[in-house]
Order: C-alpha cells, then sequence, then structure tokens
C-alpha cells in the first residue's frame, strides 16, 4: 500500500497542473515545448523557411511551417496541405517542392505561396511507381535529382513481406516534370541518408556547381554481406564513372576545390563510423584522408552552390561549423554554450549566399540562427516563454580521470533548488549510438529526470563521437568492458563529488544505453533501480536482425566464434541480476528487434528477479506518438518512484 501511494504521489507531481511562480521541468512542459529549425532559404537570402514543431497529448509531433525575414521579422504561418513536406523553394522563389502523399506513397510536388490553402492541389506531382524518397534542385534551377525505388510496389503487400535488400536509385526530372529519366540505373544502393544540410535531407548526392554531373555515394547492402563497401561515383545523363571504392563507411558528398574533387566523411578506425573529412579527384584515383590529425569528430559535409564546402566537427559535446578547402579546416561559426545544426541555404548558383542554422544550449529550446559577422544570431524565440516559467536547475559539462586513468567527460544535469552540500538521488544516463555523444541542449530525459529531484549525469565513454578516432576505435569488442567501466566510473565520479547518494543510484539508457543499462546490473548490485529501452540483450542474434548493419560493435562471425559474442550478452548472465529493472520496447522495432527486450524480460521472470516489460503497439525504435512517448516517462517514473524512493 506505501509503495502504492508513493507511486500516486509521485505521478500527480509529473503531471499535475503547474503551480504558481517557477516549476520543475515536468512531461507536460516537454510535450508542450515548441522548437523552430530552418528548412529552406529562398533564392533572394531574404526570407527562411522554418518548422515549428511540438508534441502535444496524443498523436504524432505537430508541426507548422513559416516564412520568417532573414532578421527574423514579418512572420507568416503557411497553410501547407495536409501530408506535403516542403524540402525547398522553387527557382523563382514563388513556391516550394517536396514530397506530397499520394495513395499512400510520397511523391514530389510543387506548390505555390501565394494563397497557400489546406485544400489546394500541387502544381506538379511527378509520381513514381514505389513514390519518392528525397528531392534536390539543381544550381541552375532546371531539374530535380530524385532518390527513389525504381521497383513497382509489390501487388501483395497487404499479403506478404519479401524480405530483401531494399533498393534507391537516382531519377533526374525537369522541374516542368517533363524529361524524366533513370540516370546511371546501375547504382541501385544509393546510401541515401540525410546530410548535413543538404535540402532534402539527400545527404548521398551532390550536383556539381554546372548542374551536369551528380556526385553519388553508395553502398554494399545489409543482406548478403559481412563486409561494408563504399562507392563514389560520378553520374551524369551518359553514364556513371566511378571515383573510389572505400573498404569502410562514408557519408555525406561535396563538390570540392572548384569541381576538381569530391569531399566526403570516412575513417580508418574498425567502427562504422565516418570521423574524418577525406577527398578523391572527381575523375578518380585513391582517396585521401585530408584531417589525420583531428582531434575531434567530423559529422556531416555539404558544398553549397557557391562552391563553399562546409563541415560539422563535434569536439566533446559540442561543436563548430568549419570551412573546408585545400585540405584544411577553418572554424566558421560556433553557438557558445550550446550546439549548432547546418548550414541550410538556397541550391542556386544564382542565389544570394545567404545560409541559416538550427541552434540551441542547455536552457532554451531549438531555435534558428543567422550569421551575423563571424557570430550566429538568433532569429526565433520559440519556447522562452514557456521556459521562463519553469525551474530547470544548473546543467553543466564535468571532467573526471577513471581509476584506469581514462579522461572523462560528461553532462551533468541538476534538479531545481540544486544546493552543492546536499546529496540526491542519483540517475547515470549512458547514450545510445553507440558511436553517438550526448549535446549540450535541452534534452528531453536529463531534464524530465532532474524535474523529479534526480541528480543526472550523461557519460561520454570510449566509442563517443567528438574525442579522436583512437576513442572512437576504442569500442570496437569492448562495449562490455572499456565502455562499462567508464559508465560506472560517472557513478564514482557523482559520488565523489558529493552530488549523489550511494544508497539511491539508478540507471536508464535507450538503444546502445539499453545495451549498457541491461550488462551493467549483471556486473554490479549497486543501482538500485535500473530502466533499459530498446536496448541489445543478445549480440548474435542481433547482428543478423537489426534492419541496419551492427558490425561496428564486432565484424566476427558469430557462427565461428559465438563465445566472442555470448561474453557481454545480458540474457547469459541474467543470474547475476539483484536490480529491478524495467524494459520498454516498441512491438514493431526493427533496429533493436523486440525479441531482444522479451528474451531478457522472460529471462528475468524464470529466475524470479524482480522485472517489468512494457511494449508500444506499432512504435519502432522510439515511439512516434506523444501518447507513448508521455506513457514512458510515468513508467519510468513509477520505477524510480518504487525502487529508488
Amino acid at each position: 500500500m506505501r509503495s502504492r501511494l508513493i507511486v500516486s504521489l509521485f505521478i500527480a507531481v509529473l503531471t499535475g497542473p503547474a503551480q504558481t511562480g517557477k516549476h520543475p521541468f515536468h512531461a507536460n512542459d516537454w510535450a508542450a515545448l515548441h522548437q523552430a529549425s530552418p528548412a529552406a532559404v529562398a533564392p533572394d537570402g531574404l526570407t527562411i523557411l522554418i518548422r515549428v514543431a511540438w508534441g502535444g497529448e496524443k498523436g504524432p509531433t505537430k508541426e507548422e511551417w513559416r516564412l520568417v525575414a532573414k532578421d527574423g521579422g514579418n512572420p507568416r504561418k503557411l497553410e501547407v496541405p495536409e501530408n506535403f513536406h516542403p524540402a525547398g523553394f522553387t527557382s523563382d522563389g514563388a513556391g516550394l517542392y517536396g514530397t506530397y502523399e499520394v495513395n499512400k506513397l510520397p511523391q514530389l510536388a510543387v506548390f505555390a505561396l501565394a494563397g497557400m490553402k489546406r485544400a489546394s492541389t500541387p502544381t506538379l506531382a511527378v509520381m513514381l511507381p514505389s513514390g519518392v524518397h528525397s528531392a534536390v534542385l539543381s544550381p541552375d534551377g532546371t531539374r530535380f535529382a530524385l532518390l527513389a525505388d525504381p521497383h513497382p510496389p509489390d501487388d501483395l503487400a497487404e499479403v506478404h513481406t519479401v524480405v530483401q535488400p531494399e533498393h534507391t536509385s537516382l531519377y533526374v526530372v525537369a522541374v516542368d516534370g517533363t524529361g524524366g529519366k533513370w540516370w546511371c540505373p546501375e547504382l541501385k544502393n544509393i546510401s541515401d541518408t540525410p546530410g548535413g544540410g543538404n535540402p532534402g535531407g539527400a545527404g548521398a548526392i551532390a550536383w556539381s556547381s554546372d548542374s551536369s554531373r551528380i556526385a553519388v555515394l553508395s553502398a554494399a547492402p545489409k543482406i548478403g554481406y559481412h563486409s561494408v563497401h563504399s562507392y563514389v561515383d560520378v553520374c551524369s545523363a551518359s553514364g556513371v564513372h566511378r571515383a573510389a571504392e572505400v573498404s569502410n563507411a562514408v557519408s555525406g558528398i561535396a563538390w570540392a576545390d572548384a569541381g576538381h574533387d569530391l569531399a566526403f566523411l570516412s575513417t580508418n578506425t574498425s567502427v562504422l563510423t565516418p570521423d574524418h573529412v577525406w577527398t578523391v579527384s572527381a575523375s578518380g584515383g585513391t582517396p585521401v584522408d585530408r584531417t589525420p590529425k583531428l582531434h575531434g569528430t567530423a559529422t556531416a559535409i555539404v558544398s553549397d552552390p557557391h562552391g563553399k564546402v562546409w563541415v560539422s566537427v563535434m569536439h566533446g559535446v559540442q561543436n563548430e561549423i568549419d570551412s573546408y578547402s585545400d585540405g584544411e579546416l577553418a572554424t566558421a561559426f560556433r553557438w557558445p554554450e550550446g550546439y549548432v545544426e547546418g548550414p541550410r541555404f538556397s541550391e542556386l548558383a544564382s542565389s544570394t549566399a545567404q545560409l541559416a542554422f538550427g541552434i540551441g544550449d542547455s536552457t532554451h529550446s531549438f531555435n534558428v540562427a543567422v550569421p551575423d559577422g563571424p557570430a550566429l544570431r538568433r532569429i526565433t524565440t520559440e519556447g522562452d516563454e514557456q521556459l521562463a516559467k519553469i525551474d530547470l536547475g544548473p546543467a553543466r559539462v564535468v571532467h573526471w580521470t577513471s581509476k584506469e586513468g581514462i579522461a572523462l567527460e560528461g553532462i551533468a544535469t541538476f534538479p531545481a533548488g540544486f544546493a552543492e552540500n546536499r546529496r540526491y538521488p542519483f540517475l547515470v544516463l549512458p547514450h545510445g549510438g553507440p558511436e553517438g555523444n550526448d549535446v549540450l541542449t535541452l534534452q528531453a530525459f536529463p531534464r524530465l529526470i532532474a524535474g523529479i529531484g534526480y541528480v543526472v549525469l550523461q557519460p561520454e565513454y570510449r566509442g563517443s563521437t567528438g574525442y579522436g578516432s583512437e576513442f572512437l576505435d576504442a569500442i570496437y569488442q569492448h562495449f562490455g568492458d572499456r565502455a562499462y567501466r567508464d559508465v560506472d566510473s560517472a557513478t564514482d565520479f557523482a559520488i565523489g563529488q558529493g552530488w549523489a547518494d550511494a544508497n539511491r543510484l539508478a540507471i536508464f539508457g535507450w538503444s546502445a544505453g539499453g545495451f549498457m543499462t541491461a550488462w551493467t546490473i549483471t556486473q554490479t548490485g549497486r543501482y538500485k533501480a535500473a530502466i533499459e529501452g530498446a536496448g541489445i540483450t543478445d549480440w548474435a542474434p542481433f547482428l543478423w536482425t537489426s534492419d541496419i548493419q551492427q558490425f561496428d560493435y564486432d565484424a566476427r562471425w558469430p557462427d565461428d566464434d559465438l563465445a566472442a559474442f555470448s561474453q557481454f550478452s545480458a540474457v547469459l548472465h541474467a543470474r547475476n541480476v539483484t536490480t529491478p529493472m524495467l524494459i520498454l520496447h516498441g512491438a514493431a522495432d526493427l533496429r533493436v528487434p523486440t525479441f531482444q527486450g522479451r528474451e531478457f524480460y522472460e529471462v528475468l521472470a524464470a529466475r524470479g528477479k524482480t522485472t517489468r516489460m512494457v511494449t508500444y503497439p506499432g512504435s519502432g525504435h522510439f515511439p512516434r506518438l506523444w501518447e507513448q512517448r508521455l506513457d514512458v516517462f510515468r513508467e519510468i517514473a513509477a520505477w524510480l518512484a518504487r525502487y529508488n524512493p
């Protein structure tokens, strides 16, 4: 009865109405918080298309599209037709192009800005048999390059699903919808990954400045291969020319050095995370690492229509936008005490060279900024009014050295009214990826958990991006020992700082962070509560059943060396668990298939361990619907209240 009362009171604090004055960050604040990001820049550089997004009580994320002047003035809401997702401006600036759903398939469409109404119809629609993934306008404004599956849809798709590699090819069409043709049809596995600033999100393709050629990234498909090979090609209406083959992962493509070279991101590490800038001659040759001594991680690359190459580089939990030229990176833009994303720009060679960026920090929602000399100036204020009523508590970047002598960094988030001379319940929150990192922005989970009185520490363990190739590569075949020890050292650090009550410790993570949570409680009983979201618990079958290549963890064949994968599989060490474990998982998760959580839950339950599993119908790797997202946090809050009060 007492535990039920604690849970009820805890949830009431989370979801109840805000009191007068400032209040801690609650789940209802998360759902209502607006954020803005730049989507496109008009050819004249005077207007920026922005997307404003927020959650709500139920349904998918809500969005609103606005036009604002480059100084932030004259905002105008657009009545965008339902199921239209803008990607850029037309060459005359009088319309928007993007994808529009027709018979449940996204197709290329153009809508006039003047008088845009929900009931309006597109002035152009390019209909491909299996729909369109993304589109990029050529620099001369005469053609669109589309990424799409060239095959017709399966007539029996409602009856069965054929398991086979997905195909993505390149289709080029005039802006009036005529003359469409599959360019270089032999390229069937174009990477189709979002790129750092490319309109339409087509980071795997880039038009040449004269609009005659397209640089293309492709890769060996996941199904049927146990190695990663990437290809850099130059494609035109007359055929394809291979510039390079890379025996590793590649992302982003840009024309560099006046079009003589192609620049992209790749790596020499064992993990499949591109982290350096490489170039190869557009006519073909051997790729060269242009940033071999980079103490950080290049995470995105893009070229604008004026010949400039922009690279996003992570340095720890913050980043900068660099310009790249003649083999050198030079810092161009930073956002003090935070993170900058982009840039966005017009695709047209005749356009004004206006840039727009997304920016965020630990006390503000994501917003839009533009260059102001060498600095950035914020031009939108989404979330400011709401956050003025919330006591977020401090957040700071912290550093420590583990028992192994490893220098580590993390983000510590503190509850409202935090006092240095008081110990608090503590939660360590390892990030997903694992080759990713936490960034110094207003992040939901640490803020929500701090909002219920916890100190939260997000450790950047070995394998995180932002700290150089050696640090990144250290996780290969060592997720369960090196990375685990780094995460656990964060808890030691928090206790040593006097922040954490050693008798009130918890751990929570999602995806790769979910693996870390599951694995940790097989190795130590120090945590009183654990929450695992969509975590890997059984490595050998995971490598084959995830929807993407996962050999960045370990490229050995499981059927040749099963012991290599069982050594870090939590399901095979469940007998050691003493910590109450909550397992959360999307019922339609393809990234970490749902059986991973179910198997661990079944083993724990059979062994008499304290455990609970909750799945979310129709949900992928993280719930898309806000009623499910809010339930995720209700489950977390109740579990912490019950087992780590």
